[in-house]
């Protein structure tokens, strides 16, 4: 109870530190986990639609980097972005920017492999309705495009929880500076091995709290779309 009524005192305190933690956490969130969905589900439609040689072997490449340990990612990334890597002219290391890089490389194979998954069947279903109205190529990615938007809400969402309870990766790119690139995932840990265990239950409760408000948005999005899509279908089989 007491993680509960801190975790609602610093919500109604409006820190200035937190409000900024929270901000650094929901950019670092949205982006990446948009970023991912735009690369990863076109990659993930074209697999489930498109029969290839050597399709499974990608598959199984990534299924494999579905697995991705966020720490191999960080400190990937942390030896190519140091100031002695290849790209440490560019100087992201510790930067909010570079937080988002590596959650585009742990979240895009998610992103990509349920996209497959989900989009496999409709796939399937469509490809000889295709094949009958000699539909091009581009026309049938729309098509399956349109048929998994649902899905890929589902995919979205996950994608984004992925990203904002993240923190291996982000914690050896980002530093955890105060100020800069401190989030919630690394605040709680921050915290907790400080011994400062309630607090770090409070900010834990915050960031569930976050991650059901932009769940419960996502659903109501989802729910107003598939109304309006429902009474268009009746209208039309009225009319």
């Amino acid at each position: 109870m007491g993680a509960i009524t801190k975790a609602f005192n610093l919500i109604l305190s409006n820190n200035p530190t937190l409000n900024e933690i929270i901000f650094t956490t929901l950019k670092m969130a949205l982006i990446s986990s948009a970023l991912s969905l735009l690369i990863g589900a076109p990659a993930g439609l074209i697999l489930a639609c498109k029969d290839f040689k050597g399709k499974k072997a990608v598959l199984v490449i990534l299924r494999t980097l579905m697995g991705l340990p966020p720490v191999v990612v960080g400190i990937v990334l942390y030896v190519l972005f140091s100031g002695t890597g290849i790209f440490g002219r560019l100087n992201l290391i510790f930067t909010v920017e570079l937080m988002i890089i590596a959650q585009v490389f742990l979240i895009t194979p998610i992103v990509a492999g349920l996209t497959e998954t989900a989009a496999k069947q409709p796939c399937m279903m469509m490809k000889e309705t295709a094949k009958g109205l000699k539909m091009k190529g581009g026309k049938v990615f729309l098509l399956s495009l349109s048929e998994s938007r649902y899905q890929l809400v589902a995919v979205y969402l996950f994608a984004f929880a992925r990203a904002i309870s993240e923190v291996g990766a982000v914690q050896i790119v980002g530093g955890n500076i105060l100020h800069k690139t401190r989030v919630m995932t690394t605040t709680i840990a921050l915290n907790y091995n400080t011994g400062q265990f309630t607090y770090a239950a409070a900010l834990g409760i915050i960031l569930l709290i976050l991650t059901f408000a932009i769940n419960l948005i996502a659903a109501l999005i989802q729910f107003s779309a598939s109304r309006a899509q429902r009474r268009r279908r009746g209208n039309e089989n009225n009319g």
